[in-house]
């Protein structure tokens, strides 16, 4: 018993210290960095990850864009909800089971002129799936559980003890791409 203390109060801290629901790093001054540095801007203007100089950035909504150019910078501080990734930057697959999961920089998609992360090629594929139906699931689940939670209890919660009644493990999603397309993910 005296062993489950500490450790239950460790847990605790660990969960609080993640408070927040966006998927942030931090790097040299800046403690809430989105998109691991690279320039929001720029999946839209050439339609990749271009990672932005520290010394041209600016916060908005409690983190840190870093952008590499001033015109990049200007352009998203006019219009900020243009270029901020959706469900925090976490991957949107992910959020179709309201599970906040790290995006990675270089899986994305633009769509409707708003831009999702994923967490690799795979979940960008399961998405795509049925995307209509998924963007509303994710859409829904960010609302209402996610967008003001700690996002590692939100997480752990979803995968351990509550899973959504619609959820599907990569293997099911897999078999389903396999299925619909003839090949294997990726291949």
């Amino acid at each position: 018993m005296k062993i489950l203390r500490p450790c239950a109060a460790a847990l605790l801290v660990a969960l609080l210290s993640a408070c927040g629901s966006m998927n942030v790093m931090s790097d040299g001054a800046d403690s809430r960095l989105m998109l691991q540095g690279n320039d929001p801007v720029a999946y839209f203007a050439v339609g990749k990850p271009v990672k932005g100089d520290p010394a041209i950035k600016t916060d908005h909504a409690g983190v840190t864009y870093r952008f590499s150019s001033a015109a990049n910078r200007n352009s998203f501080v006019k219009d900020p909800a243009k270029y901020t990734p959706q469900y925090g930057g976490f991957c949107s697959n992910g959020m179709v089971y309201a599970v906040p999961i790290a995006g990675e920089t270089t899986a994305f998609k633009i769509i409707d002129g708003k831009l999702y992360m994923f967490g690799g090629l795979g979940s960008k594929l399961f998405f795509e799936l049925d995307q209509e139906r998924n963007l509303k699931l994710a859409d829904g689940y960010w609302e209402s559980e996610v967008k003001d939670s700690n996002w590692r209890w939100q997480s752990w919660k979803r995968v351990w003890f509550s899973k959504v009644p619609h959820y599907k493990t990569n293997r099911e999603l897999a078999a389903e791409y396999e299925k619909r397309y003839g090949k294997k993910p990726g291949a």
